[in-house]
């Protein structure tokens, strides 16, 4: 038990840092937060990216703008209609939509192509982004964890104190 709860609360602030701190030309970790995309990716999971030289047709691929007023989208390509060797220009379209997304998607707005996707853990990282969230998933059960180590070296300290006392019959320091 105790090394499932350390195991989970280690990934998931692993999978935050690399949230809040996305590498360019690197491996990226992106909640999706829309319906757009189901059943194949339901809401709530977390999607790896990983950029690619080339996409094709029927690549689940996220594009967009990441600030804190945009939030970039998770979609399907369905058609190219141009290629060239500096670019290529995309038709997109979320399974779970019956239209084609306006506009096209020109391929240096592509952040990679989708090559992992975890269902559901999407909604314990976004609680953990909030204050309530990052203290009841992060710090308490660190806090626990640490308090737990620090009993067991006071205890393995107490009894190599008791044993040295017993040697020399006097009380542990």
């Amino acid at each position: 038990m105790y090394y499932s709860v350390f195991l989970v609360i280690v990934t998931l602030a692993l999978l935050l840092v690399a949230s809040f701190f996305p590498f360019h030309n690197w491996y990226q970790v992106k909640v999706v937060l829309s319906g757009s995309m189901e059943p194949t990716i339901p809401v709530g999971s977390v999607v790896f990216i990983k950029p690619a030289p080339r996409y094709q047709v029927g690549d689940v691929i996220t594009f967009g703008r990441d600030t804190r007023t945009q939030i970039p989208v998770t979609h399907r390509v369905v058609e190219i209609t141009s290629e060239s060797r500096a670019s290529q220009t995309f038709v997109t379209k979320g399974d779970a939509n019956e239209d084609s997304d306006p506009g096209t998607t020109v391929s240096r707005d592509v952040i990679g192509k989708v090559f992992l996707t975890i269902p559901y853990i999407g909604f314990a990282m976004e609680f953990a982004k909030t204050p309530l969230g990052f203290v009841l998933l992060v710090v308490v059960p660190g806090a626990i964890i640490a308090l737990s180590e620090l009993y067991k070296i006071a205890r393995e300290l107490w009894r190599i104190g008791k044993e040295r006392g017993a040697d020399n019959n006097e009380l542990p320091v």
